[in-house]
């Protein structure tokens, strides 16, 4: 009997070892820390955001529908920079996959090492409005602890206040030498960073400016665009949010926007004066490398 115990022991023991190495052999699935899944939304479903309140929206959740992608979407290694400066450069926008080798830039972004390395540096957070008149600094522990949460489908944008853009770049320097640019160049341009972290359901609303990329390290972020000469209707102190609810839906054919989600290991370029608003569909970290 004791044989026959010890045996049972002993299959077992190996069969819980195949378990833990089966485990550890698989990609680590919590996103750096940043997404926790609680509840998912049907974006679509206008009626059911607009019943809830902040206080239902304090724990995380990810956003359903990522839409659909009338974007180019290519694969970085098979487009030559000539490529690049003729078909897209001034003309439209492109997705790139696989262009950059960001891993360790990745790993640096983890909540965890985020914490540890910046914790108690202060950042700088805007309203997510098109004017984005108002600025708090804030410890960056204390922004991901008190600040970071879904946003409220009726929240006005004036209320709205996340960390995009207004980085330190002395401080920020040192993550930011581990960022490896899209190998792409307009002529007679320089490069400046804008880093970011943002809740589900925030983004910021219709906005132009110079050409650049934009690269998910973690969650997902949806992007709408319109061509310079093609402003879209939008109220400047709402959100995006309340955007993609109430008006895209009753959007007419010839008034959709170009439109895509992009997801890690995926760069957005967006050409000079293109009107653009984006929202975060997950808890996101992202950088954009604007071209001035």
């Amino acid at each position: 009997m004791d044989r026959k115990a010890s045996l049972v022991t002993t299959c077992t023991q190996l069969v819980l070892l195949w378990f833990v190495g089966l485990k550890a052999a698989e990609p680590p699935r919590d996103g750096g820390g940043w997404i926790v899944l609680t509840r998912i939304f049907n974006l679509h479903n206008a009626a059911q955001l607009q019943r809830l309140n902040r206080r239902s929206l304090n724990s995380e959740f990810r956003l359903q529908d990522e839409g659909l992608c009338n974007i180019d979407v290519l694969d970085g290694s098979s487009v030559s920079h000539q490529h690049f400066i003729e078909r897209y450069a001034f003309r439209r926008p492109v997705i790139l996959r696989h262009v950059t080798d960001n891993t360790r830039f990745r790993s640096l972004c983890s909540r965890s090492s985020l914490l540890e390395e910046y914790g108690e540096r202060r950042v700088r957070l805007s309203t997510a409005n098109t004017h984005s008149y108002r600025k708090v600094d804030v410890p960056l522990r204390e922004y991901l602890d008190a600040w970071l949460r879904p946003q409220a489908a009726d929240a006005l944008g004036s209320e709205t206040l996340y960390f995009f853009g207004d980085n330190n770049v002395t401080e920020w320097q040192r993550l930011f030498d581990q960022y490896e640019f899209p190998p792409y160049v307009l002529p007679n341009t320089s490069r400046a960073y804008s880093f970011g972290i943002a809740g589900p359901g925030s983004g910021v609303p219709f906005h132009w400016h110079g050409p650049g990329f934009s690269e998910v390290v973690y969650g997902r972020k949806r992007w709408f665009l319109y061509p310079p000469d093609q402003e879209p209707h939008f109220h400047p102190n709402r959100t995006t949010l309340s955007w993609v609810t109430e008006t895209y839906p009753h959007l007419p054919e010839g008034e959709a926007p170009l439109e895509c989600t992009i997801s890690p290991g995926e760069v957005l370029y967006f050409p000079d004066r293109w009107w653009h608003a984006t929202l975060n569909l997950d808890t996101s970290v992202f950088i954009s490398t604007f071209l001035g």
